[in-house]
């Protein structure tokens, strides 16, 4: 008897172009996280459920997929929301050293009212049984999987011209009772969603002066953690120097 064979879909070896590896690191270094530019400007259909499809086809632990997207546009929804976040974000700045807390508080951190969407992406850590290929020994990798879904739709939406911002300044409880979330659906991302007057330059906390970026080289570390002798390691270190700009290149 001979083999079966199976034809699968897709085969082909996909070849991206310059102009499309080009593409992609633009979208990377341009993505922000988006406050205070929206526009009321409703999101097309065709163009959200393309960026909807983009979040839905991230990777996942054991093609688990457990995640929803919950579309909000209601005022009265919307508003309660805020209402969390505003009583979250008080409590917040007592967090802060004395000399960061008018900082703190002069930052606009949501745009929940000011954006035409919400959209709050969750985990189904039950989704498909409690025994899933990957995440045997990491329970968390399903959370984690959902936050690959939250930078699909984020890149997404930035190559749409879309600006998104992430809230996380709320109860994750009380967050669930507002949305109808039952207890056992993680609220993984609160996000605002919507076309914006202008995307910044750089993101808004470096812009100001909350934290600077970090030099890559900084964070590397070679087989072992704190390992930082770079002898052997030259053609990486001195790749990552040389490229020092690539990030702030226009493509």
């Amino acid at each position: 008897m001979g083999h079966a064979t199976t034809d699968f879909p897709h085969q082909e070896t996909i070849r991206f172009t310059s102009q499309d590896r080009d593409g992609l690191y633009k979208t990377i270094f341009n993505r922000r996280d988006v406050r205070g530019q929206f526009r009321p400007d409703s999101i097309p259909d065709e163009v959200l459920s393309r960026v909807l499809y983009a979040a839905h086809h991230a990777p996942s632990v054991g093609f688990m997929q457990p995640w929803d997207f919950m579309l909000i546009r209601d005022a009265g929804v919307r508003q309660q929301v805020k209402g969390l976040f505003d009583k979250a974000h008080d409590e917040a700045a007592e967090m802060f050293p004395e000399e960061k807390q008018d900082t703190y508080r002069s930052l606009k951190l949501e745009g929940i009212l000011e954006s035409p969407l919400n959209i709050c992406i969750t985990c189904d850590r039950s989704r498909t049984g409690p025994t899933v290929i990957g995440r045997t020994h990491i329970p968390e990798m399903d959370v984690y999987s959902s936050v690959c879904a939250v930078q699909n739709l984020w890149l997404a939406a930035r190559a749409e011209g879309l600006g998104i911002g992430w809230v996380s300044i709320m109860d994750p409880e009380k967050l669930q009772d507002v949305l109808g979330i039952p207890r056992d659906i993680v609220p993984v991302a609160y996000l605002c969603i919507g076309y914006v007057d202008h995307f910044y330059k750089r993101p808004e906390l470096e812009s100001a002066g909350w934290l600077p970026r970090a030099p890559l080289e900084s964070l590397l570390h070679f087989d072992q953690w704190g390992n930082r002798d770079t002898e052997g390691q030259e053609s990486i270190t001195e790749a990552i120097a040389s490229q020092a700009d690539f990030p702030h290149q226009s493509f």
